[in-house]
């Protein structure tokens, strides 16, 4: 799959409630103490299984998730509280083959005066309201996260983490370059996506990070023991 026009959004937030909402066998990671929660729009296109083509209708979406980072067996990556997507199908596979919290939305990206107009509503039946209104853009030259930096701990994780209706856990491993990061600015206009956790975003500003492209191999999830 690629990624495109992604925009890392960062807030740091309080542990406790973060921790939580992880099932058992996650530990939350942190960050010289302190836990942070992430709202990244994108949009991605070319998806499909190695050695197929890409399926039209199912191979090219939007995509608005709100995460946060933890670790199983020494091993860092990502937790998603939510996931909206603007594809029926795809929401529907991937709650059921990834037990990924993938719901409905009506999303619009668009290219807009060397940046990106984003909106996401969600409209899934029986899940809470979502919104999501933003103008973004990059504002310097691309650069590589240097090792021990909060740019390295937020975006450079390899593998994401899910768990069944059971509270098993899986862990499904990605790989590709590291990222080629920007310093980025946002008009967030609304931003309503933590109603899920019972809880706001901080009243400050947040980190922000944007990403042109980047190119993606994920494999199948497997159980963490």
């Amino acid at each position: 799959m690629v990624w495109h026009d992604l925009l890392f959004a960062h807030w740091p937030v309080p542990a406790g409630p973060l921790r939580e909402r992880l099932p058992e066998g996650l530990q939350l990671d942190t960050f010289e103490g302190q836990a942070w929660l992430g709202i990244v729009p994108f949009r991605m296109t070319g998806i499909r299984p190695r050695g197929l083509f890409a399926v039209p209708g199912l191979s090219a979406f939007p995509e608005l998730n709100v995460r946060t980072y933890v670790t199983a067996g020494g091993k860092p990556g990502v937790w998603f509280f939510s996931l909206d997507a603007g594809n029926r199908p795809a929401v529907r596979i991937a709650r059921s083959t990834f037990h990924l919290p993938y719901f409905d939305a009506e999303m619009d990206c668009a290219a807009e005066a060397g940046g990106i107009s984003y909106k996401s509503r969600r409209t899934h039946r029986g899940a809470p309201s979502a919104d999501f209104h933003a103008s973004y853009a990059p504002t310097g030259e691309i650069f590589a996260s240097r090792p021990g930096t909060l740019e390295e701990w937020l975006t450079e994780r390899y593998c994401l983490y899910s768990s069944n209706r059971s509270g098993r856990v899986f862990r499904g491993d990605i790989d590709h370059v590291p990222w080629p990061l920007q310093p980025a600015t946002a008009q967030l206009g609304r931003v309503d996506l933590t109603r899920i956790l019972g809880t706001t975003l901080p009243d400050t500003e947040p980190h922000l990070l944007f990403a042109r492209r980047l190119d993606v191999v994920a494999w199948w999830l497997e159980p963490v023991a």
